[in-house]
């Protein structure tokens, strides 16, 4: 099984907020922008666990958090701020939080910006390949899911939450062990479909868990 850990041709302009250091951690994360090849300036965050300031040779997990449905500036980055980054500071991963360029992550446009993001990432830090996750929440879960099935050549890992499969191929999964998060009480996303998506890995014998978080509503994303 590979671990189920996190993890362009396109110019990076930084125009950074001050880094902040998270209370309690060693983890420096900043806002900045990347410019996409037609000029659209995507917004994302960046965390940077202290050790790659330390030691840039070491090698680090690499991890792609997909924000939910939302539209202000930085959105992304206060996802990870909020959700990913403390659930995973244990792994000291680098996190990367774009904002969505294109409405929806699933959608070619979106794809090929955040592949374009990731290689830029991965030519100017440390990243361990076989460590890249992939991880999101609401419309990030679903492009989890999408973003998934169509590049498991790149991700070793996928952890969408509260998330809909939409018509994406398992097929597509490869051998990438896949963690989904869900809540039986989900009003928005039902449970029953990741329920089922679960069954059918694991007759598959494909790696896959199933977390239920009972009684937490979709609305609680921090739960």
């Amino acid at each position: 099984m590979k671990p189920l850990l996190l993890t362009a041709a396109l110019l990076t302009l930084v125009a950074p907020e001050p880094a902040l250091a998270q209370a309690g951690s060693r983890t420096t994360m900043t806002n900045t922008v990347f410019q996409l090849s037609d000029g659209l300036m995507m917004p994302y965050g960046i965390a940077l666990p202290a050790d790659d300031n330390e030691n840039p040779d070491d090698p680090r997990p690499l991890v792609l958090a997909l924000h939910p449905g939302g539209s202000s500036p930085y959105y992304g980055s206060s996802f990870m701020r909020r959700v990913v980054e403390p659930a995973l500071r244990p792994w000291r991963a680098i996190i990367v939080a774009p904002d969505v360029p294109a409405g929806r992550w699933s959608n070619e446009r979106s794809e090929q910006a955040v592949l374009a993001l990731l290689e830029d990432v991965m030519t100017n830090y440390s990243v361990d390949p076989r460590r890249i996750l992939v991880t999101g929440f609401s419309m990030g879960g679903r492009g989890t899911w999408y973003l998934a099935t169509r590049h498991s050549d790149l991700f070793t890992g996928a952890i969408p939450m509260a998330a809909s499969r939409g018509d994406d191929s398992l097929d597509g999964l490869g051998s990438m062990p896949v963690h989904l998060v869900h809540s039986p009480q989900d009003e928005v996303i039902p449970y029953g479909p990741a329920q089922e998506t679960a069954d059918l890995l694991r007759e598959r014998e494909h790696p896959v868990e199933l977390i239920s978080v009972s009684g937490v509503s979709h609305h609680n994303m921090g739960a």
